[in-house]
């Protein structure tokens, strides 16, 4: 028998796999125990899977499953949980790409989230949510009144809308930055903005508003919002309807010359103030470390509202680069990278969903990109294949030497 070391690996590599099976098998099952910290570690177990691998093959079994045991936590459990239980139904939804399970995901998702949000109070579940709802519309919705609606529900969360038993409440600097990152990674899917004008300035007015905010984040995300808006050319098409009433061709909707002036002057406020957050000293906002990504963004920004120029970017993944040339394609980027964190590259790699939201093609799709845990499992001297590789040949030398001395009691017999 000739047994070579390709031959061990895909052995070991097997072993792997079905370990990491029964390890899912098991987190899911501890999602029905009463304790609430053994239902984090099983949904942190479950997000370590998801992020390190595409689980088709688990997700085809035990979808429904997955699903609405998730949901519950994210209503009945701790802040913690309820954060955890956000992200997987985010990566369920991106593990199964367009089609019924992704509009299954979201119908039955909004509402519990909706309400979820209502009632949450910490910034890491209020947060969690947030992402977590844009993810599942960004995947699952078919139509822009499906987007709209999301978009409307993660809007509210800074600017509600006030019943006679309701208290407004200042939202967090992280909710608020959480809130128009959500927002705007949605509006890159909506075709053609149908908002009217009245909503474009009050819109627009509340993102301006936000970048005086102290919080460097806030203003980041306020600055990539405003970017996408006025990308979208909705502007210049609020313009023409302009020209038209002008000539007499007055229609439903149209916007006035009085109110196309405000909407101009509110774009020369927005290129003034992100010509002085490009050159700001730093004296201003909490987190220094994202002074230069600030200054950055509002100098791109600048640069795109007076000349029409979006940022090209160019980031390695894996073995691969990935461009984009528009902001709603930075945007969209940037957000899907923090969401998937440490599982970015595997998903970019094998996610066929991701590769055509980017039309992105991996020039080595079976490579296989190792996380830390499977480097130390193949890659060390002490690692877990190495020690199959010296028990599977140990192994075959004790086979060996059986059978070794199986002939020879068989030659003896015959001797005798």
């Amino acid at each position: 028998m000739d047994y070579s070391d390709d031959d061990t690996s895909t052995v070991c590599m097997d072993e792997v796999q079905v370990h990491k099976d029964v390890m899912l098998d098991q987190s899911l099952d501890a999602l029905y125990e009463k304790r609430s910290s053994t239902r984090e570690q099983a949904l942190a177990s479950i997000i370590d899977a998801f992020n390190s691998d595409l689980q088709h093959d688990f997700v085809e079994k035990n979808f429904a499953t997955l699903l609405h045991l998730c949901l519950h936590c994210t209503k009945k459990g701790s802040s913690k949980e309820s954060s955890l239980a956000s992200h997987v139904i985010g990566l369920l939804a991106l593990t199964v790409g367009l089609g019924d399970q992704a509009q299954e995901i979201l119908e039955e998702s909004v509402t519990p989230l909706s309400q979820a949000l209502k009632s949450g109070r910490e910034a890491l579940k209020i947060t969690s949510i947030l992402e977590c709802l844009a993810i599942i519309t960004f995947v699952g919705g078919t139509n822009a009144e499906q987007t709209e609606r999301s978009m409307q529900i993660i809007w509210q969360m800074i600017h509600p809308k006030l019943g006679s038993n309701v208290v407004a409440t200042k939202p967090l600097s992280a909710v608020i930055t959480s809130v128009v990152a959500s927002w705007a990674f949605l509006l890159t899917t909506v075709d053609g903005w149908t908002l009217g004008p009245k909503i474009w300035l009050e819109t627009v007015t509340c993102l301006s508003s936000l970048l005086e905010k102290d919080d460097r984040s806030v203003r980041i995300a306020a600055g990539e919002a405003l970017a996408l808006i006025f990308e979208l050319g909705t502007l210049e098409k609020f313009a023409a309807q302009a020209k038209g009433c002008a000539y007499g061709s007055v229609k439903e909707g149209s916007v006035s010359q009085e109110a196309l002036i405000n909407m101009h002057g509110l774009k020369a406020k927005v290129t003034n103030q992100a010509r002085d957050l490009s050159v700001e000293a730093g004296g201003k906002g909490s987190a220094k470390k994202d002074l230069n990504a600030q200054r950055n963004l509002f100098r791109d920004l600048v640069v795109f509202l007076e000349g029409g120029y979006a940022p090209e970017t160019s980031t390695k993944v894996g073995g691969n680069t990935l461009q984009t040339r528009t902001w709603y394609q930075m945007i969209q980027f940037n957000f899907l990278k923090h969401f998937l964190g440490g599982g970015l590259i595997k998903h970019m790699q094998e996610n066929k969903f991701l590769h055509d939201v980017f039309s992105f093609t991996p020039k080595k799709i079976g490579a296989t990109i190792m996380s830390s845990d499977e480097k130390r499992f193949f890659k060390s001297p002490n690692s877990a294949l190495n020690k199959a590789r010296t028990r599977f040949m140990n192994e075959l030398r004790m086979l060996t030497m059986i059978a070794e001395s199986e002939r020879w009691a068989l030659c003896s017999d015959g001797g005798e």
